[in-house]
């Protein structure tokens, strides 16, 4: 064999022996592990004082992996004073942290809420990336800083660096406010110029700013352009419809995902059974609960608190105080959820029972004086009511705010105290708001005081002058003043002013199809039975003892219109079909926009009674629940 040959074969033997790591660990020794390897140990196992003091025995030895696993531990832990410790060192050992570590700082600070170090951290890194000017944004933008937030993103922009899509989900999350929806389009635009639009979290979170902003139309484009949609943007888009009260819509976009197999989580089911609330929707109530139960979703407490006041708003305390009782932990919105549900239908005394349990359990808060004060006023305990209210006065820990002075006054203002209430409002720490002008009005209006009702309208004309509610009121209360020249030039006043009055409307669910009625109505397919039923209820029930209350009509005719005006109201319309179509026994439900009047309620008590049927009627501001003829407000509203 010639001699270039036989060297070419030996580095050929000796290349493919090196290739053999158990050959050549036999000949040659192992490299010597760094001197910082026992902290990243130490730190998986939880033991970051140790780790520490590694560090400080260690000095300058500690390089790159150490430090990253001692920040690591401190981000994990939300540790700040031990991360002090750690940035210290490395100014002390004089080592230059790369983007990545420098970053890692960052975010220790950010995650420890110390975020004028973390500013200062990145205005001193001589280079900065991507992840850096990202970790910044989200620290300002999660406690709220949204200036800074978004001043920080055009500085960003300034300096070069282009965002991805995390940074664009975050900032997303900084538009509020008046001028939100202003800086949400110009990101959206940027987001559609890099490609991002359609990113997952970053439409997600453009959604939930749409959504926000009250811009649901644009949410939903932006919903529906998504190529890939999980349970976040599925939720926000129902969350957003839920919270401007389109619950109707908000529950068609659930039943459609849940067509195409969306999976929800709790969060999802809480923002549905809010819309449900809304729509008193109690059979979809039922069949979501079951639905929950049937995915085996923990029972959060969130969750738990949206059941309860699903079910008390639908009409049915029952099923609200069963969860109530099952509940293995309860927060101070469990308790008052239930306050207020109780309150709604007029039970003032489980109220005060109700509260006088929790305070053994948990501190009450404001949101809970203000379910007991509202519960005392839709229950006629005025006394018991002062008595709360004087008790927060003089206690220190909590002061009434003006919630509070609100429902005192609405409680005054219901039991004819309307001088009382007047006198409190101008006396009380804080300018009256005008649900409060409004309050004394209705109340001014029931108790049919002309000259403090006039009084409080022109505050109430002054303030608001395009909402049609007062202009409404104040004609009612001429109107049963006999007053008819005030009561014509209040409606030529809303002429004028082009105020229009917002319809009555009521609405009763049958066979999961949502059946609408407004006052004489006749655009229903089964109009001619409804009135036929109608005029069958109203000759049975007048054999009974029934009287229609002619002071209902705000309109100067005689009074055979004025019945014939009356039963063409909504609510008799919704009980007529009602009756006509559910089966015998069951719990007619209906629901009003707006207060329901004497004479509907006199009605429905009368049918309940001679039809022997049970009618839930919930109305702008409580629930009626009629059971053979006796309602559970006992004719106090």
């Amino acid at each position: 064999m010639h001699g270039r040959s036989r060297v070419f074969l030996l580095r050929r033997i000796h290349l493919k022996d090196s290739d053999r790591p158990r050959q050549l660990s036999c000949q040659t020794s192992p490299s010597p592990l760094p001197p910082d390897s026992n902290l990243k140990p130490l730190c998986l196992q939880g033991r970051l004082h140790e780790a520490l003091l590694g560090m400080a025995t260690l000095g300058a030895e500690v390089r790159f992996h150490g430090y990253d696993a001692l920040l690591t531990a401190c981000i994990d832990r939300r540790a700040f004073l031990e991360g002090q410790l750690v940035h210290a060192h490395m100014i002390k050992s004089q080592y230059l942290p790369s983007v990545y570590l420098a970053t890692r700082l960052l975010i220790m600070y950010v995650k420890c809420d110390s975020l004028n170090d973390a500013r200062h951290m990145l205005e001193a890194m001589p280079e900065r990336n991507v992840v850096s000017w990202t970790a910044m944004i989200s620290g300002y933008s999660q406690k709220g800083h949204c200036a800074e937030a978004l001043g920080l993103f055009v500085k960003m922009m300034e300096a070069g660096q282009l965002p991805d899509e995390y940074t664009l989900a975050t900032v997303l999350t900084s538009c509020t406010g008046p001028f939100g929806p202003k800086h949400g389009r110009q990101i959206h635009s940027l987001a559609l110029k890099t490609n991002f639009d359609s990113h997952m979290f970053v439409g997600s979170s453009l959604l939930d700013m749409y959504a926000k902003a009250s811009e649901i139309e644009d949410a939903r484009r932006v919903f529906d352009i998504l190529p890939d949609r999980d349970v976040v943007s599925c939720t926000a888009i129902i969350s957003g419809y839920a919270q401007l009260g389109l619950d109707a819509e908000a529950l068609e976009v659930f039943k459609l995902l849940h067509k195409e197999g969306m999976d929800c989580n709790y969060v999802t089911f809480s923002c549905l059974l809010n819309a449900l609330s809304g729509l008193a929707a109690l059979d979809y109530g039922r069949q979501v609960h079951g639905l929950v139960i049937r995915c085996e979703l923990p029972f959060y407490v969130v969750l738990q608190n949206s059941l309860i006041d699903m079910y008390s708003k639908c009409g049915s305390l029952i099923y609200s105080r069963k969860i109530f009782d099952n509940m293995l932990e309860r927060s101070v919105i469990s308790w008052n959820a239930m306050l207020a549900g109780y309150g709604k239908h007029g039970l003032g005394s489980e109220v005060v029972r109700l509260f006088k349990s929790m305070v053994q359990e948990v501190r009450p808060d404001g949101v809970s004086f203000k379910a007991v004060l509202s519960g005392c006023s839709h229950g006629g305990l005025v006394d018991e009511g002062l008595d709360f209210f004087d008790f927060m006065v003089n206690d220190q820990r909590m002061k009434p705010d003006i919630g509070h002075y609100g429902c005192v006054i609405d409680l005054l203002g219901r039991a004819g105290r309307i001088e009382k209430a007047l006198d409190l409002m101008k006396c009380m720490p804080f300018e009256p708001t005008t649900a409060m002008w409004g309050s004394l009005l209705g109340a001014c209006r029931v108790h049919a005081n002309v000259s403090i009702g006039e009084f409080v309208a022109q505050k109430l004309l002054d303030i608001e002058p395009e909402n049609s509610g007062n202009f409404v009121i104040l004609s009612n209360i001429y109107a049963a003043a006999g007053r008819w020249q005030d009561v014509a030039r209040v409606r030529e006043l809303m002429k004028e002013r082009t105020v229009t009055k917002e319809p009555g409307r009521s609405w009763i669910n049958l066979d999961k199809t949502m059946h609408t009625f407004y006052s004489s109505d006749r655009s229903h397919p089964q109009r001619e039975q409804i009135y036929a039923k109608i005029l069958e209820l109203y000759e049975r029930i007048k054999e009974a003892g029934y009287v229609p209350d002619l002071s209902c009509v705000l309109h100067d005719v005689d009074d055979e219109q004025k019945e014939s005006m009356l039963l063409g109201h909504s609510e008799k319309l919704a009980i007529a079909f009602g009756l006509m179509g559910s089966t015998p026994c069951k719990l007619i439900r209906i629901t009003k926009n707006l207060r329901i009047c004497v004479d509907c309620h006199n009605f429905a008590k009368y049918v309940s009674k001679v039809y022997a049927r049970d009618i839930s009627l919930r109305d702008s501001n409580r629930f009626h629940l009629i059971i053979r003829g006796t309602c559970t407000c006992r004719d106090y509203w």
